[in-house]
């Protein structure tokens, strides 16, 4: 009955992941401004995940892991602030979600300690990412919306 429940969980976040698109936050806010969106869904509590730390590093050409920019996701879930679009050159990224921080806050003891997403960003054209996330303390689970490729400086 419990895996039918989390099932349930699971599939409505998809739901509501997929009606969203990279350029409208559930708060309904245009964002042109920020190539990379992140949200996260509690699917514990089949609410938005607010206060989830998260890092977004780039890859440098050594090998190593740049931190590019941190911060904390809103009431909606929603993290707008992680790069501007000069920051956001070709490249690959990794966007770390500190899941165990916020689950030790509701009082729950996690199995993961954070939750990675790794990818390759702008090697076909500049475009608008929105990176959804579905977390309990057991598993997680991404998503990606993004954008047909556009020139720099045309609007969206």
């Amino acid at each position: 009955m419990a895996f039918r429940s989390l099932l349930l969980v699971f599939l409505a976040g998809l739901v509501f992941f997929s009606e969203a698109t990279p350029l409208v936050s559930i708060s309904g806010s245009h964002d042109s401004k920020h190539p990379l969106i992140v949200k996260i869904l509690d699917a514990v509590r089949g609410s938005p995940a607010s206060s989830v730390p998260i890092k977004l590093y780039k890859k440098a050409d050594d090998g190593t892991w740049q931190l590019l920019n941190s911060g904390k996701t809103n009431e909606y879930g929603e993290i707008h602030e992680l790069a501007t679009e000069k920051q956001f050159v070709t490249g690959l990224y990794k966007i770390e979600f500190d899941t165990a921080t916020y689950w030790k806050g509701l009082g729950l003891n996690p199995f993961h300690e954070h939750a990675d997403v790794v990818f390759t960003a702008n090697d076909s054209g500049h475009r608008h990412y929105t990176i959804a996330a579905l977390i309990s303390p057991f598993s997680y689970s991404t998503t990606a919306v993004v954008s047909e490729p556009k020139e720099l400086g045309t609007t969206t």
